[in-house]
């Protein structure tokens, strides 16, 4: 058979046979346009595995083609696309080069082990050798990771930690809420105005600020009685919720942990009852609310499991818990001259075997509402310790709050890196303070918000140490901070605005569901917090068969 060539096209504008000269069963078949530097599909390519590694090279000291040539971008009719075909494909691999190389090696090796003797221990030096050049050449590929490895890291165990309450099967989630959507939220609040006040306070012994951890002062064991009933409980919330003096009711305690519930690490709960269109924020009595932490922010807390049980998280919050108490009443002066608020405490009956600590009740309202028309006030039971009597009779006498962070061995597991306030506290407090920032941010955003809440001028932090770190029963005073609690906030970040935008929100959560009570649960090991609806009789103390009887 001939071929012949057909007649080529000899116009500028037409690349190709010509028109005339196809024959007829070819003339309404379109061709896609291509230039000279188009990629013109492939049938097969043997040699594609050989080629992969020097294309890489290769295409990357190439200029990308211009996107104006023509064709270029198009995407053509007729181009084949190989797709299982050569997926089913394989070669056998044929790089005689690299083979030649190993065993031009061999035979090199084998030279040289002729002309000298074998000696076992050059031999194993040599292997050293290789090993720690690949272990260099492996550490540097990996990526590094900036953590400090402390002694048995590898050894302990992860942190899970049990529920403050247990869920029950028949509780009905309603709501769950994680940390990331609290952080957004926010509520511009005006400032409060006080509703009723009670209690007396006395003044500050201004002879503490002198102490340092050379002249250290024992802590002193006063029994003193001191109340913190929860919101259902209270009296005067009672008297206020009948008269409808708001819709919304709660404590200091109780909100400042739901305002700061974003810092939270340890479980804890939160008792919500709904009584017809009014909402009660409660506690149960002998759960979290009633202790202080210690260390819950740090990066190393203190083991749960901990063989020495003196630093264990129970045992830690129990001690902080007893140091704040006695240390409070050791540095207000009782036989200075009493302030008094108004009636007396509510919650003393006058038969009690010790006197009444120091302290007011001021019941403080603030507005909750969205609109102008909406009706959404919230009372708070706040408190404050003490007051700063002035040098002159013209000084004026601010009210404050008084807290105590307590150390209990800087060596310790569970110390976050702390500093020995024997040594450092005077030379560096800014270090140990900065420390404790660092450890107990969510205690310190606490104390400061119910500070805030209450109204007051100044908090008195005291740095409270163990006489001896193996023993937990007795401790010294080493050393006493004044700060402003809107300062204070400031440092510790602390947004007023997202805090009630919180407690508004669960309140809308509530006020949306049926009359009853409800519990807000911190997850313990994520950061997550869930709202359930419990049974009415939930948190009721059974009756004993005596009080049945009566």
């Amino acid at each position: 058979m001939n071929f012949e060539l057909p007649e080529l096209s000899t116009s500028d504008n037409q690349f190709g046979p010509h028109l005339n000269k196809i024959d007829n069963k070819f003339k309404e078949i379109p061709y896609s346009p291509y230039s000279k530097f188009d990629k013109i599909t492939q049938i097969a390519d043997f040699n594609n595995d050989l080629k992969e590694e020097s294309n890489k090279q290769s295409t990357k000291q190439l200029k990308p083609l211009s996107k104006n040539i023509y064709g270029s971008g198009s995407a053509t009719a007729f181009g084949y696309i190989h797709g299982e075909d050569e997926a089913s494909f394989s070669l056998v691999d044929n790089k005689t080069s690299a083979k030649r190389t190993v065993a031009l090696g061999r035979r090199q090796q084998q030279q040289r082990n002729n002309a000298q003797p074998a000696v076992r221990p050059t031999a194993q030096r040599t292997n050293t050798q290789q090993r720690q050049q690949a272990a260099q050449t492996q550490a540097k590929q990996q990526p590094r990771v900036n953590r400090k490895m402390g002694w048995k890291d590898w050894d302990k165990p992860n942190r899970i930690r049990d529920a403050s309450v247990q869920v029950e099967p028949e509780w009905e989630k309603i709501a769950e809420i994680d940390f990331p959507r609290l952080n957004k939220l926010n509520l511009e609040v005006e400032e409060p105005t006080d509703v009723i006040n009670y209690g007396q306070l006395y003044p500050y012994d201004r002879a503490f600020d002198r102490i340092t951890t050379k002249n250290e002062k024992p802590l002193e064991i006063k029994d003193r009685v001191r109340y913190n009933p929860t919101t259902s409980v209270d009296p005067v919330i009672q008297k206020l919720a009948n008269e409808n003096k708001a819709k919304v009711f709660a404590t200091d305690s109780v909100l400042s942990v739901l305002m700061t519930s974003a810092r939270s690490v340890y479980p804890w709960d939160l008792v919500v009852v709904r009584k017809g269109d009014q909402i009660f924020l409660d506690k149960r009595e002998g759960g979290p609310f009633d202790f202080i932490s210690v260390n819950e922010n740090a990066a190393d807390p203190p083991m749960e499991n901990d063989k020495e049980t003196l630093n264990t998280p129970a045992s830690l919050s129990f001690e902080a818990t007893y140091v704040n108490h006695n240390y409070t009443t050791q540095v207000t002066n009782e036989q200075g001259k009493p302030k008094e608020f108004g009636e007396a405490n509510p919650f003393a009956s006058g038969d009690e075997p010790e006197p009444v600590a120091s302290s007011v009740y001021k019941y403080r309202k603030f507005d909750l509402s969205l609109e102008e028309s909406e009706e959404m006030d919230l009372i708070v039971r706040t408190e404050l310790d003490a007051y700063v009597p002035g040098i002159k009779k013209k000084d004026p006498t601010p009210f404050i709050t008084i807290k105590a962070l307590n150390e209990f061995d800087h060596r310790a597991q569970g110390a976050g890196g702390a500093l020995d306030w024997r040594t450092k506290l005077d030379s560096q407090r800014g270090a140990v303070v900065a420390t404790e920032y660092k450890n107990n941010s969510v205690k310190l955003a606490r104390w400061t918000v119910q500070s805030i809440l209450a109204g007051a001028e100044l908090m008195k932090f005291g740095f409270i140490s163990r006489a001896n770190p193996r023993d937990e029963s007795k401790h010294v005073i080493v050393g006493v901070q004044t700060i402003k609690p809107r300062d204070f906030a400031t440092q510790l970040s602390i947004n007023l605005s997202n805090g009630f935008g919180i407690v508004r929100t669960i309140v809308d959560l509530v006020k949306n569901q049926p009359e009853g009570k409800y519990i807000l649960i911190k997850d313990p090991n994520r950061s997550i917090i869930r709202l359930y609806s419990v049974p009415s009789n939930f948190d009721e103390a059974e009756e004993t068969p005596q009080e049945k009887e009566n």
